[in-house]
Parts: structure tokens; C-alpha cells; sequence
């Protein structure tokens, strides 16, 4: 599975040719989208009319009903025998009931609200007093359409409609009514033709149904929903989406039954929206699947073009070019030449491999020939180690014995120390060769341990105290009052600081000054062997640590030297992660030599001196962010430090590093120098500048090892600098301190 999408990774010329397909498909997915939704668009625009018209229309009939209704009342009380005897009224208001269908009583009303004469007999005396038609009927002495009632005389459900009786003086003596079936008024709109699942309702002034089409007898007297109430109430200029009780939404449009002198009736009709936008749906399903197809044939034919055309014969480059780069220079593409891509870049192959092949053949002769001459010099070394040693252990041993046989002798004893400290001298030199040798070759191995600088310069410098004492040099040794832990080889740090004190005694003049100082500075312990002597111009400060590099012989040196102890020093410092640096200001003026060794921090004063070093557990578990764009670099570390027990988050560039310290809030970075998009000490500015991140523990773990690198990370905001590949333990320890702090 993984290999079938590894296919599809945008970083194959396959994979990018079927992208091309896509974009040019894209425009007609976007055009068949926009033409779907235009057209879903125009079918709600035509069903907004529509139904506009269809609830006009409804309306209209339902405002026709009621007109009829206000037009019998009319006449009625224009009828004399309406306001004489009770049983001449009932025989009329019974005649009237008799000609009219969809009516279930007429009445009138007396002014107490009594009803005194009724279309229906009536079992017991009924005062409508209370009802708000029959109040409106006579404060506005005019028709009214009252709202939704139960009638008290029939027991159905209907509507009073009102008419007051005026008498010629123009006051109002009783009212009449007619009470309308709301069944009645349904089938004023039962030649309105609608969709199925729509509705149609006719609320009164107060929300409450008097018509419902389907089921109007189980919605008689039930109010409509808030939303629905608001949009009745709210202005009718355009159709509304509301979701009704059975949870469909429906597209409603909305008319008043008549003019506002009429009624304040509202009649809605409301159309489920899924209905009015199937069809274009439907074709717009039809056209998307159509593009699918199209797309999906595309595809395939730029999947298998793609294949033959393209992907086989740059696949046979890749193996072609691979084969070289592993060595076979002989390789070759075997395609034919054309003037197509392809053909060119096997053309241009073919002629590097051979054009490498010649190369490689003389660089070969060369390189066996620099491998002899460099086995030949290893084999010199050697040779003359061994060969000036052996005439040295007699010479020392017989200078001894004439010591031991003469010792009341002063000039023999003067001569055998004079003999003593050549072949000390000499078996020194012999030895600085070596190593030299060893350091160049990568033979050379610490056994490092904690250990208290101090006495790293103590010895060193009793050592060295002979040529001091014959030069008559004064020396100031500044030393810290506590411990200067470090990590490293006892022995070997005594030969880089007594090869700096030696440098310093050969080129100071008798009675000269020699100062060593050592201070802690940030991190790191800093250790400087100053002198008042002849001093270096500045192109020798440039390549003093070189091999084989001096100053210029001066008449009072009784020491010589091969120009290998500055080199020997720098060498050894830095395969203790330091570094070493000189400076002078000038000939004549004295010279300056700085090491540089990282400060172990754990407290190890209570161990002897020879002690292995204790690898020091991290304080506690950080959330640590490492920021390297070479992957498993950044993965081994990873595991590395989850085994250490801490949260661990990656990031392969700088961006990504910012956005992920915001969220993350790391409290230690490990950042790579060397990133795609910003480099490490940019990132480590940004991280600063972070609330997030301002106190966070920054470590540089690079490739870049020069001194000006070093110094650009430290300006830059990183607390500690590691060289790749990374000492775990060392590593290991810096988190530690940014645990325990």
C-alpha cells in the first residue's frame, strides 16, 4: 500500500503530469458547479413567484368568503323585523342560515352582550359579552372579522363576523354576527393546486389557525410556530425558508386576506425547498458525474502515458546515474538520442560518465601515488622515532652513571645535566612528532573523566618549571579559589597547557613575564597564557596553529622546536569540544594564547582525580523542541531523548519551528545552523523574541565547527554549541542543567 501512494507524491514527473490533467479539468468542474448552483438558483426564483401568485390567489378567495359574509350582514340590518319581535328574528336570522351554506348560525347581539335572537335555538341564554369582535363591532362601527373562536351556542370551531346596528340617529343599539364553519372557509381553497408536502394555512390576527390544508380539523384552533408568527406579522415583499413542526423546510410566501378593513387574516402556502431544487440537482448530479468520468478517463490515460513515455526511461536515467555515483563509471544509458528532453539529458549522461571515467583514472594514479608518499612518511616516522630513541636511552643512562660516579665533580655534574636536559628535549620533540602523527590520523583516543583544571596547571607547570628556572621568567598563575570542573584526559590537557607555557618560555627573553589566568566565562572556562615577548605580526597569527609553523629564530633561544606544539595543542583542545585562539598586538608586544573548554557543572569534587565521569541524568522531563531539516538526524535524536524520559517535538524549518514553539512552549531548543528557509541563528533570535520561548534553553547542534561560527551563535541568543555528531553524554548534561535551573 505504502508503494502505491508513494506513486502518487507530487515529487514524480508522473504524478505532476496528472496534475497538469487536473488543473486543465479544473475550470470545467468550476464552470459545471457555478451552472448548478445558478440553475438550483433559478428554479427558487421561479418557485418564489409561483408561489407568490398561488398564495395571492388563496387569499383572494378566502377574502371573497368573508366579503359575502360582510355583504348578508349588510343587508340584514337593513331588514326591519331584525330589531322587532324575538320569534319574527329567529325566523329570519333561520331563513337567512337556510339560503347560505357554510354558515352555522346568525345572531343579534344587544348591547349588554345578551344574545336575544339566534338563528339556532338556543338551550340556555348566552352572553357574548366578552368577545373582542363584539366589542370592536361597536367602537369602530364598522365590519369585523374576529379571530378564531369555539362557539358557545353550536360547539364548533368558527369565526364571528360583526356588524353593528345603527338606528337613525346614528347610535349603536345591538350587533349582528354570523358564525362561519371553518370547514366552511377551507373549501374556498380547495381549487388551489400544490405540490406534495406542502402546506396552507390561514392565521387570524392572534396566530391561531382557522384553515389548514391537509388535515384541517386536527389543526382548528392550534397557533402556528414563533418563526412562522414573526414572518406573518413581518412585511410579505419575498418568500422565507421556515422549518416547520415535522422538521421539513419549506419556502413560504405570504398574503393578507383582504384589505386591513376587511380582515387581518394571513394566508401562507409553503413548499418543501428539497422539492423545488431536485430537478437541479438531479442535473447537476448528472453533470458532476459526467466530469467524474471525464477526469477519471484523464487520469488514467496520463497515469499509463505518463508510464511509458516518461516514468520508464527517466527511471532508467535514475538507475544509470546511481550506478555512477556508486562507482561504475562505465555505465551507460543505452537510449537513443533524440532532439526530445529525455534523449538530450541520456545524451549529456552518457558523456559526464565517460568524461568521469577519464577523470577517475588519473585521479586514481594520483591517489595511489599520494598513499605510497603518505605510507612512506608514516613509515619515516616511525623508523626515526625508533632510531633516535635507541642511541637516547644510552646517552640518558650513561649521563646518570656519570652523575652518580663523579657527583663531587662539578663540572661533570654541570655536563650530565646539560646532557639530561637535551635528551629530555629530544625525546620531547620525538614525541610531539608522533602525536602529531596520530592527531592527523585520527588514531589518537581520550580517556576523559571530571577533573579539577587546577591541577591539570599545576602539573603543566612543574613540567615546564626547568626552562622557566634556566630563562629566569617570572610567572603569575591566576587560578580560580574553588574547583574548575571539567570533562576530559588528564594527560593530554597537561600537554596542551605545558606546550603553551613552552611556546611562551622560547620566545620571551630572559627575565621576561609569563602570566596564566583562568576564569570562567559564560559556559565555558577560559584559560590564557599571556607573555611580554617577541610577539607575531598578523599574517602569523593566522596559521601560528599550522604545522611546522614559526616564528623567526631569535639569538637567545636555547630551546628549538619543529613548529609542532601549537598544532599538537589546538588539535587536542578541539577533540575536547573547546577551541583554541591567539592573538598579538603587534612584534615586540607579547602574544596571547586562549583555550576554551566546556564547564562541567555537576559537582564532583568529593571524587579522586582519576575517577571515570558520571553521566548526569536529566532533573527533571523537559519539553524539548529539535528543529533539523535532515530527517534522521532529527528522528535519532528524537528517540534519543524520549527515551530520556522528555516530550519532544520536530520541526524541519524554521517556520514551522515558530509556529509549533507558540503552541508548545518549549523550554529547551535544539536547533540545526544549516535550515532551507532561515538560518539556525535567525530562528534563535525569533525564539528569543517569544514569550513563549525567551527563557528556553537554546543549544546549536551543527556541522560548523570554526571559531567565527561559534561567536555568530552566541550572538545570536544559544546558551550552549555542540559540533556534530552530538556527545550524547555531553548532551545529556546540558539538559540536565536546564532542568535543574
Amino acid at each position: 500500500m505504502s508503494g502505491v501512494l508513494g506513486r502518487f507524491r507530487l515529487n514524480s514527473l508522473r504524478s505532476r503530469l496528472m496534475l497538469l490533467v487536473l488543473l486543465a479539468i479544473t475550470p470545467i468542474a468550476v464552470v459545471t458547479v457555478l451552472g448548478g448552483l445558478r440553475e438550483r438558483e433559478a428554479a427558487i426564483r421561479a418557485s418564489e413567484e409561483n408561489l407568490q401568485r398561488l398564495t395571492a390567489l388563496a387569499a383572494a378567495n378566502e377574502a371573497q368568503s368573508i366579503d359575502r359574509a360582510r355583504q348578508i350582514l349588510v343587508d340584514l340590518v337593513s331588514v326591519p323585523d331584525l330589531l322587532g319581535p324575538t320569534a319574527g328574528c329567529n325566523a329570519l336570522l333561520a331563513n337567512v342560515l337556510d339560503r347560505n351554506e357554510g354558515y352555522v348560525n346568525f345572531g343579534l347581539i344587544q348591547l349588554n352582550g345578551d344574545v336575544t335572537c339566534s338563528a339556532v335555538p338556543m338551550l340556555h341564554p348566552v352572553n357574548l359579552g366578552d368577545r373582542s369582535h363584539f366589542k370592536r363591532a361597536i367602537a369602530e362601527r364598522r365590519f369585523i372579522a374576529g379571530d378564531y373562536v369555539f362557539g358557545r351556542v353550536i360547539r364548533k370551531h368558527t369565526i364571528n363576523l360583526t356588524y353593528p346596528v345603527i338606528d337613525r340617529s346614528g347610535d349603536v343599539v345591538a350587533v349582528v354576527f354570523a358564525a362561519m364553519d371553518l370547514a366552511g372557509l377551507d373549501t374556498f381553497v380547495n381549487d388551489i393546486s400544490m405540490p406534495p408536502g406542502s402546506i396552507l394555512e390561514t392565521a387570524d390576527a392572534a396566530g391561531t389557525l382557522i384553515s389548514r390544508r391537509p388535515d384541517p380539523e386536527r389543526w382548528f384552533g392550534q397557533r402556528v410556530s414563533a418563526e412562522l408568527l414573526a414572518a406573518m406579522r413581518g412585511p410579505h415583499g419575498r418568500a422565507l425558508v421556515v422549518r416547520g413542526e415535522d422538521g421539513v423546510d419549506r419556502l413560504h410566501a405570504f398574503a393578507r386576506v383582504g384589505a386591513p378593513t376587511l380582515t387581518e387574516y394571513t394566508v401562507t402556502i409553503g413548499i418543501p425547498t428539497d422539492l423545488i431544487t431536485q430537478v437541479a440537482r438531479e442535473a447537476q448530479f448528472m453533470s458532476l458525474l459526467g466530469l467524474g468520468a471525464t477526469t477519471l478517463l484523464a487520469l488514467l490515460a496520463a497515469w499509463l502515458a505518463g508510464e511509458r513515455l516518461i516514468v520508464q526511461r527517466v527511471r532508467g536515467l535514475t538507475s544509470v546515474a546511481r550506478r555512477i555515483a556508486a562507482g561504475e563509471l562505465e555505465a551507460r544509458t543505452g537510449i537513443e538520442y533524440g532532439n526530445e528532453e529525455i534523449g538530450r539529458l541520456a545524451a549529456a549522461l552518457d558523456e559526464m560518465a565517460e568524461n568521469l571515467q577519464k577523470k577517475e583514472t588519473a585521479r586514481g594514479q594520483a591517489e595511489r601515488e599520494l598513499r605510497a608518499a603518505d605510507q612512506r612518511k608514516d613509515e619515516f616516522l616511525a623508523m626515526l622515532a625508533h632510531e633516535l630513541r635507541n642511541p637516547l636511552a644510552p646517552i640518558s643512562t650513561g649521563a646518570h652513571l656519570l652523575k652518580l660516579l663523579h657527583s663531587d665533580n662539578a663540572q661533570i655534574t654541570q655536563t650530565c645535566a646539560i646532557i639530561a636536559r637535551q635528551v629530555e628535549h629530544m625525546t620531547s620533540l620525538v614525541d610531539d612528532l608522533l602525536d602529531v602523527s596520530r592527531v592527523t590520523r585520527g588514531l589518537v583516543s581520550l580517556s576523559t573523566q571530571v577533573l579539577d583544571l587546577r591541577s591539570v596547571i599545576d602539573d603543566a607547570a612543574e613540567q615546564i618549571r626547568p626552562l622557566i628556572g634556566a630563562r629566569r621568567h617570572k610567572v603569575v598563575l591566576d587560578l580560580p579559589a574553588g574547583p574548575a570542573h571539567a570533562k576530559g584526559d588528564h594527560k593530554r590537557l597537561v600537554q596542551v597547557v605545558a606546550n603553551l607555557l613552552g611556546n611562551a618560555t622560547k620566545y620571551t627573553p630572559e627575565g621576561g613575564h609569563i602570566e596564566l589566568r583562568l576564569q570562567l566565562v559564560g559556559d565555558a572556562w577560559q584559560l590564557s597564557v599571556s607573555d611580554d615577548g617577541i610577539g607575531m605580526d598578523a599574517r602569523l597569527v593566522e596559521r601560528v596553529f599550522d604545522l611546522f609553523t614559526q616564528a623567526e629564530r631569535t639569538p637567545d633561544r636555547s630551546q628549538g622546536g619543529l613548529g609542532l606544539g601549537l598544532a599538537l595543542a589546538k588539535s587536542l583542545v578541539e577533540l575536547h569540544g573547546g577551541s583554541v585562539s591567539a592573538h598579538s598586538p603587534g612584534l615586540g608586544r607579547g602574544s596571547t594564547f586562549t583555550v576554551r573548554l566546556p564547564r562541567h557543572r555537576q559537582d564532583s569534587a568529593a571524587l579522586p582525580a582519576s575517577a571515570p565521569a558520571i553521566e548526569a541524568g536529566p532533573a527533571s522531563a523537559l519539553r524539548i523542541l529539535v528543529v533539523d531539516d535532515n530527517l534522521d538526524a532529527a528522528h535519532t535524536l528524537n528517540l534519543f531523548l524520549r527515551a530520556s524520559g522528555h516530550e519532544v517535538e520536530i520541526a524541519y524549518n524554521g517556520v514551522d519551528a515558530i509556529e509549533i514553539a507558540k503552541v508548545f512552549a518549549p523550554q529547551a531548543c535544539i536547533l540545526d545552523i544549516g535550515l532551507p528557509d532561515m538560518d539556525g541563528n535567525e530562528l534563535a533570535r525569533r525564539l528569543r523574541r517569544l514569550p513563549q520561548t525567551s527563557g528556553a534553553t537554546l543549544i546549536a547542534a551543527t556541522g560548523y565547527g570554526r571559531q567565527q561560527d561559534r561567536e555568530a551563535a552566541s550572538q545570536a541568543g544559544f546558551d550552549h554549541y555542540l559540533v556534530k555528531p552530538v556527545n550524547t553524554l555531553q548532551l545529556g548534561e546540558l539538559l540536565a542543567l536546564a532542568g535543574a535551573g
